[in-house]
């Protein structure tokens, strides 16, 4: 090879290693194209579960509940009872209300206070505008009438206070009103009395909750009367807090 065609052959390789640096460059420079995902093997955006979209979740929930609740068998209240008052009223109520168990007229007809004292809550709900057809639910600590109108031995609140603490959780209230020692006591896990709970808003996993006198108590006892409508008239000036803060 002459002196011309050496000098040839070095120019052509210096030009092919500057084209090879050159590519490997821009190659390292700029990344791969990827092709987007078909719709199907895209990924989706988590959004949480269906249900929580679906407005008919909580019925059907609360009628799963409520099937559950029939069939129950896990007490000997079970034993002994007409009807199951599993609760009424309305979905994400501003204010559950419970009591302690149902008793002969709520076995009778399978409602949760539809006697004596389910006429004076009606009366003493209505008085802070409150109704279980309107604004809020009703039910009890255990669902099946304790013999003879006992209360709810601690054994049969506890076997039935799942299913109060599923009622919660799907209806969402907005506050608790809690009748009587037996059902503030079981919310609360507490021994205390109705006289030392009553007249504050107290917490129960995050939820407000007031204790008052249940109403078959102020029948049998009318100076419970005043502190009673004390309470409820917190519990509405409660109420109208939230509904003021709600709108602002």
């Amino acid at each position: 090879m002459d002196p011309t065609e050496r000098a040839e052959l070095n120019a052509r390789l210096e030009l092919l290693s500057d084209w090879l640096y050159l590519g490997c460059r821009r190659a390292r420079a700029e990344p791969e194209f990827q092709m987007p995902p078909s719709p199907e093997s895209a990924p989706r955006k988590r959004r949480g579960p269906e249900w929580m979209e679906d407005p008919s979740y909580y019925a059907e929930t609360l009628e799963n509940i409520q099937n559950e609740v029939l069939r129950c068998a896990k007490c000997r209240l079970a034993q002994n009872r007409t009807y199951t008052a599993f609760g009424e009223g309305v979905l994400n109520p501003p204010v559950l209300v419970v009591g302690e168990g149902p008793g002969a007229e709520e076995d009778k007809l399978g409602r949760p206070f539809v006697g004596p004292a389910g006429k004076l809550l009606d009366r003493m709900l209505a008085a802070v505008n409150l109704d279980r057809e309107k604004n809020c639910y009703i039910t009890n600590i255990v669902k099946c009438r304790p013999p003879m109108n006992r209360d709810p031995a601690p054994d049969e609140r506890e076997t039935c206070l799942p299913y109060l603490e599923r009622q919660i959780r799907f209806l969402r209230p907005r506050v608790i009103l809690a009748l009587g020692r037996t059902a503030a006591q079981t919310l609360l896990k507490t021994e205390r009395g109705v006289g030392a709970l009553r007249g504050a808003f107290l917490d129960r996993d995050g939820l407000p909750l007031l204790v008052t006198y249940h109403p078959s108590a102020i029948l049998r006892d009318e100076s419970l009367k005043r502190p009673a409508w004390e309470d409820l008239k917190k519990l509405r000036a409660f109420l109208d807090t939230l509904d003021a803060g709600s709108s602002e």
